[in-house]
């Protein structure tokens, strides 16, 4: 809504009610001691999708030479999948191939 006011127009913000926090503990607090359906006119939808069909256990951090990873990168887009799942491939692929060197 449009205020008038010497001369210039200026739109009248409605302040929040929810505070400004400087942790995420101070938000934690307050969310603990108030009920979000008090703040609804300030919320909006969003969509989350989650995957439930791709469960991941852990995550392994690899380091590799940055040629290293453009050739794997590139090499990945030519099979229509992206660097991690190649990688995750290739190594189900040698540990298998270990295992049954092994006879494990």
């Amino acid at each position: 809504m449009p205020v008038e006011k010497k001369g210039e127009k200026y739109m009248r913000l409605k302040k929040s009610k929810i505070p400004k926090f400087k942790s995420y503990e101070e938000e934690a607090l307050f969310w603990d001691t108030h009920d979000i359906t008090d703040f609804e006119d300030e919320t909006e939808d969003v969509e989350i999708v989650f995957e439930l069909n791709k469960p991941r256990d852990e995550t392994v951090i690899l380091r590799v030479q940055k040629d290293i990873k453009e050739k794997i990168e590139k090499l990945a887009r030519s099979r229509g999948l992206n660097l991690s799942t190649l990688a995750r491939m290739w190594l189900m692929e040698k540990l298998q191939e270990n295992l049954r060197k092994a006879k494990i």
